[in-house]
């Protein structure tokens, strides 16, 4: 196939991930403007996700009792099943802890983009990545000294900035798509 053939199937894809950037894009407005909703959702569906993943991992352990990791996967399997359940039975209480996950995530990250940034002290831009590991460790110290409140509504946020973020991405991506496609 040769490149021009390449560029017109790619171009007739382009309203795929056009579709796909309004879904993402209206998602993100749904989570900014109900972040609570999206939180619960996200929860929920985090622990659906670790139910399921600790059933497999649970048929898996019993198919494989010869092993000599059983035990580690059956112990496994079983905190996947426990954790799951968890968040699908409480997901207001199970936002507390995936929230402080998120909170040490943006503090870690932080501090490690302002030692890179001290790192590349002199260099073109180096205070760009200062200032963003500086907003990182903000965000990180706001939200834990928000908990538990911040917990009902951070990761619904959060979705939503990030479902926004990519839709605007894919919409970019779709654009290109398409004028790949236009004739020559």
């Amino acid at each position: 196939m040769g490149e021009h053939h390449r560029h017109e199937a790619l171009g007739r894809t382009w309203t795929w991930m056009a579709a796909l950037a309004v879904i993402c894009i209206a998602g993100g407005f749904l989570a900014l403007i109900n972040p609570f909703g999206a939180t619960i959702f996200a929860v929920t569906l985090a622990g659906w996700v670790f139910l399921v993943q600790g059933v497999i991992q649970l048929i898996h352990a019993f198919r494989v009792r010869d092993w000599s990791g059983f035990i580690w996967s059956l112990g496994l399997a079983v905190l996947s099943l426990l954790v799951g359940f968890v968040l699908v039975a409480d997901p207001l209480a199970g936002s507390i802890p995936l929230t402080l996950i998120v909170a040490v995530l943006f503090l870690a990250t932080g501090i490690a983009k302002i030692m890179f940034a001290l790192s590349l002290r002199g260099a073109s831009g180096w205070i760009w990545v200062l200032a963003s590991g500086l907003i990182s460790v903000a965000l990180g110290v706001m939200i834990l000294a928000g908990l538990p409140s911040t917990a009902a509504t951070i990761l619904g946020l959060l979705l939503g900035i990030e479902l926004i973020s990519n839709g605007v991405l894919f919409l970019f991506v779709a654009l290109g798509l398409r004028n790949l496609g236009a004739p020559l």
